[in-house]
């Protein structure tokens, strides 16, 4: 589930997005967690696991009128291959319900993937819908 950032997770925060190709180096990890701590428009969020409750993702957006804007999203290793990035975007639509999610250039591909499985289910879901009603 996701949770909202706070203060007493800057460790496990800064591991995570530690696997994000352009934040490797300290000094510029430590410069985009600030980011996120000091920009109302920028929120960071962890993913709890279900399963085990640890925190094992983060994902960063920020927020304007219309749009979140996928920032940074970084799975443990040990986590990957799962669908986590799926259920991760599912719930921050959720959360985020009547804005578009666009991703950046970093991040894009896990949009378009994940937008691209969201209309399947969607059209498979009317479809199940129709058979139901004929």
């Amino acid at each position: 589930m996701l949770i909202e950032f706070k203060s007493d997770y800057d460790k496990i925060a800064m591991g995570l997005l530690s696997y994000t190709a352009d934040l490797k180096e300290t000094s510029r990890l430590t410069e985009e967690l600030d980011t996120y701590k000091n920009d109302d428009s920028r929120k960071l969020f962890l993913w709890r696991s279900e399963e085990t409750d640890d925190l094992c993702a983060v994902l960063g957006i920020e927020e304007e009128e219309e749009v979140v804007l996928l920032r940074h999203l970084s799975v443990n290793p040990s986590y990957r291959g799962e669908g986590l990035t799926y259920r991760m975007l599912d719930e921050l639509s959720d959360r985020y319900e009547g804005k578009t999610l666009m991703g950046t250039l970093e991040s894009g591909s896990f949009v378009k993937k994940w937008q691209k499985r969201r209309n399947q289910q969607e059209e498979l879901e009317q479809e199940v819908e129709r058979t139901l009603t004929e």
